[in-house]
């Protein structure tokens, strides 16, 4: 999947030290190739890559090839976007989201 240069990919190997351990607020896509929806959220997440660049880190991890960090987030449905701050759970949100709503939770983070 085609992503912005803003959005990174997230991986059981680099979850850590990427999202946990970023000195940045970190949104994170939980998705997969066969997801409709996911596929729909793809270009909002894009345009907060965008949007939010040098404040905010945003990537995406496959649920499929990453199953160890998506079970221990409890990802059951996708998409599930978590924005995590200081690498604790800020706000996670189940299903397809809006723009608005991405942007009310990072701007809120970022203070």
């Amino acid at each position: 999947m085609a992503t912005s240069s803003n959005v990174q990919e997230f991986t059981d190997a680099n979850f850590e030290a990427e999202v946990l351990q970023s000195d940045k607020p970190v949104l994170v896509d939980f998705w997969a190739e066969w997801c409709m929806p996911c596929k729909m959220l793809a270009p909002t997440i894009d345009q907060i890559a965008e949007q939010f660049d040098g404040r905010v880190k945003v990537g995406k991890v496959d649920t499929d090839n990453n199953r160890e960090i998506s079970f221990k987030y409890g990802i059951q449905a996708i998409p599930t976007v978590i924005l995590f701050q200081n690498g604790e759970v800020a706000q996670k949100f189940v299903g397809l989201k809006n723009k608005t709503e991405f942007e009310e939770a990072l701007n809120t983070v970022i203070g």
